[in-house]
């Protein structure tokens, strides 16, 4: 009895370090999760604003540009592509999947880029009131695609240092069955400074 009665403080000093370790960081995972998938949500959200504003833009530069078809079917092309690859928040953890999605983006951001380029021939489309409404919104968008991509990073950050630490790390493996997510990717592209020409 005096051997119990001796080893209860240390017992007790154990159950409540066990108690406060194991309670920690229960209910990060599932918020650091959600706030991620939030975040996703956002860049979807984006991505589907820019993809609405293309038909408007392709037929206002249509009007004027009737020789670059080539550069208007690419860009009709590259819209439609992109908006075929889904990820939904289900996937997020699959890099093969989002590098899929980014990789579609991409190329509808340089059929875009050419678009814009072919406009520069076109002195009276420049100066056309819809077509600078039209590429104000779309330079919004692109920023607010970058705004959006980086908070989502900033999420998914959070949610993968959470579960590869302790102690989210103990609830990550044996309670959620936690995946890292996926982070977007600089492309090649962005590597290589632009070519101003004048």
């Amino acid at each position: 009895m005096t051997t119990f009665v001796s080893r209860l403080p240390l017992l007790l000093a154990v159950t409540c370090i066990v108690g406060v370790l194991s309670g920690c960081g229960y209910n990060t995972i599932p918020t650091l999760d959600e706030q991620a998938k939030a975040r996703w949500s956002d860049v979807q959200n984006q991505y589907q604003r820019r993809a609405d504003l293309i038909p408007n833009l392709v037929a206002t530069v249509q009007g004027y540009a009737k020789q670059e078809k080539d550069v208007l079917t690419s860009v009709v092309e590259a819209r439609a592509k992109a908006t075929q690859v889904k990820v939904d928040a289900s996937q997020l953890s699959d890099p093969e999947k989002l590098k899929q999605f980014q990789d579609a983006q991409n190329q509808l951001t340089g059929a875009l880029g050419r678009l814009l380029a072919v406009v520069e021939n076109y002195p009276d489309l420049k100066s056309n009131a819809n077509f600078l409404a039209l590429q104000s919104q779309l330079e919004g968008t692109e920023n607010r695609i970058g705004v959006s991509r980086r908070d989502y990073i900033d999420a998914v950050r959070a949610y993968n240092t959470e579960i590869r630490t302790f102690p989210g790390i103990i609830w990550a493996k044996t309670v959620f069955g936690s995946k890292p997510m996926a982070e977007f990717a600089a492309n090649e592209s962005a590597q290589t400074p632009p070519q101003v020409k004048f």
